[in-house]
């Protein structure tokens, strides 16, 4: 017995797709060329009021929507920007990235980053990877020479944060490292620390400037300073370092830390060997991430306008890519301030 078809079933029934319109269509229809269609899409060139109109009308017409990979073609541009982080688990990357968003959504641009996990993914060929999708890029002035050297040969637009590379005519975007430290160097000294200690971090090159700082703010104190290094600027490094640190013959009335996570690290390991923060020692850090604000106690830092760093640095990037002179060469210094919370107090014989 045969079954008659439903002449409202099947694949026939279903209605036609409609067929996407392509550039030549809206340029048919507007009585234009397809060039002219691309540069009013894109802002490339003005024309009179009554063609722009024709070209509107009938991109609405068509329902036309231009491909972002096709537009790129036309003007060389992707429409991407990119940030390179040095360890994306670390809030004060984040934050960066997170300030760097802003701009770049207000300017219509996609955001794209990579994590170098500080160099154990190879540096160069992240960039060449990334630098492929992007009009331009933020990038750390730690970043190994050859990598900074690929940068310069580019010619791509970059804006370095942290602190000024070795690369002349650039743009960067940082706190003042050295200003900084001896800022949170005569918090210290206010509180009558005498014997202080440096944990720092070799493979950061403004290191060394919060070192000099820390220097600068105890000199004529008769103070006491000395100088560690760890392989690595994290919490794991500051808790193995702790005892090296924290247990010595002279031990130390105050520690800073090149950043937040080791002050974090060293602070729990301090607690964990029976000392008491801050009565026993003070330990303070750099970059004010939020977990330091939820230890107990609290922990001092330094401010380093993480998230206004990001927004800087990517409206300098915007100004470049865009041909604009608002990006001149030079370093722009984003204000530090010291944080004080629980984990620095008084001595209780102030020596000056």
């Amino acid at each position: 017995m045969s079954i008659p078809s439903d002449p409202h079933s099947g694949p026939s029934s279903a209605p036609a797709r409609r067929k996407a319109a392509t550039i030549r269509d809206v340029a048919q229809a507007a009585g234009v060329s397809t060039a002219t269609v691309s540069k009013f899409i894109n802002g490339g060139q003005r024309f009179t009021r009554e063609v722009e109109e024709r070209v509107a009308q009938a991109v609405r017409d068509l329902g036309y929507s231009s491909n972002p990979m096709a537009r790129g073609m036309i003007t060389g541009r992707t429409g991407n920007v990119g940030i390179v982080v040095l360890d994306v688990r670390n809030p004060h990357f984040t934050s960066l990235i997170r300030g760097a968003s802003r701009p770049a959504a207000e300017a219509g641009l996609n955001l794209l980053f990579a994590d170098i996990a500080e160099g154990l993914a190879p540096e160069l060929p992240t960039l060449q990877a990334l630098s492929r999708r992007v009009d331009g890029l933020i990038v750390s002035a730690r970043l190994s020479d050859e990598a900074l050297a690929w940068l310069v040969a580019s010619e791509l637009p970059v804006v370095y944060y942290g602190g000024p590379p070795s690369a002349a005519a650039c743009c960067s975007v940082g706190i003042d490292n050295r200003g900084a430290a001896a800022m949170l160097g005569r918090h210290l000294r206010d509180l009558g620390h005498r014997r202080v200690r440096y944990v720092g971090f070799a493979g950061a090159r403004w290191s060394d400037d919060r070192w000099q700082g820390l220097c600068e703010a105890f000199e004529g104190s008769a103070a006491c300073l000395a100088r560690h290094d760890v392989r690595a600027a994290t919490a794991d490094e500051g808790e193995r370092i702790a005892s090296e640190v924290l247990l010595r013959e002279a031990a130390p009335d105050a520690v800073v830390a090149y950043n937040d996570l080791l002050a974090l690290g060293l602070l729990t390991q301090a607690q964990a060997l029976g000392l008491s923060v801050p009565r026993d020692v003070s330990i303070a850090g750099f970059d004010n991430i939020v977990y330091g604000s939820y230890t107990r106690p609290g922990l001092t830092t330094v401010d380093t306008g993480s998230e206004t760093t990001g927004e800087v640095a990517m409206r300098q990037l915007i100004a470049q890519v865009r041909g604009e002179r608002a990006a001149a060469p030079g370093h722009e210094v984003i204000a530090a301030r010291v944080v004080v919370r629980g984990s620095t107090a008084a001595r209780d014989v102030v020596v000056r």
